[in-house]
């Protein structure tokens, strides 16, 4: 009993890794939709930075140094996120831009036929 108990300790020590091709994967899907998102469109320092820690990634699964890997994989993939969330950000921004210049030339519009009307 001793020596099952001795035996199965380290299994338990060791947090399990994620998969190395399941986080490339997901970062390669991150950068793939913040690129549909039209990210590119609006400079994106980040975006750079994914697809840069992406490359690096996999040259670590090259060196098979699959700890580095997986963590540049999640960098990568944390980037991409945020690209597309500032991206986001950028076109929520224009359309209220959009929207305030609309309410302005109504309001502009409203005022000179009630001065015409009177």
């Amino acid at each position: 009993m001793i020596l099952a108990l001795v035996c199965t300790l380290p299994a338990c020590v060791q947090a399990p890794q994620p998969s190395t091709d399941a986080a490339l994967q997901a970062a390669e899907m991150a950068i793939s939709h913040a690129d549909r998102n039209r990210v590119a469109g609006y400079s994106s320092p980040e975006l750079i930075e994914a697809r840069k820690k992406l490359n690096d990634a996999r040259a670590a699964v090259q060196e098979k140094e699959m700890t580095v890997a997986i963590r540049l994989a999640e960098e990568s993939l944390v980037n991409a996120e945020l690209a597309a969330a500032n991206a986001d950000v950028n076109k929520a921004q224009a359309v209220n831009t959009d929207m305030q210049r609309s309410i302005d030339m109504l309001k502009q519009e409203s005022y000179r036929n009630s001065g015409e009307q009177q």
